[in-house]
């Protein structure tokens, strides 16, 4: 689901136990040298805004932010609140599961409104 876009970039939730968003380009650019500048400046501005709130909100333990695009060839960054008690910690949200996590996800669309209202 998109919760945020303009003309160079989308910003859209990916499903998950953990605060996780993903910042898409419009054009499906495959690589991230491939983006003009303007675009890589919203991404570098949003990705700030994004961490940010997910730090004041939650308090994770870390954020992660990743582009790898292996199985979608279209430039995107990961943003991941990570915490000790998540399933994967610390291993990455798409590696091997460690343990059957304690933490669980709370006020994701409070979260939500107050990121949107700083975009």
């Amino acid at each position: 689901m998109k919760i945020y876009e303009n003309d160079s970039v989308f910003i859209e939730i990916e499903e998950s136990e953990i605060p996780w968003l993903k910042i898409f380009t419009q054009k499906p650019y495959k690589e991230f040298s491939e983006v003009p500048q303007e675009t890589k400046r919203e991404i570098w501005r949003l990705l700030d805004i994004v961490e940010k709130e997910m730090l004041s909100f939650y308090h994770p333990d870390k954020i992660n932010i990743a582009s790898f695009g292996n199985y979608v060839p279209h430039v995107h960054f990961h943003v991941m609140a990570r915490f000790h008690d998540d399933s994967f910690f610390p291993e990455p949200m798409w590696g091997q599961k460690q343990r059957e996590g304690s933490y669980r996800l709370e006020a994701f669309d409070l979260f939500l409104e107050k990121l949107r209202k700083k975009l």
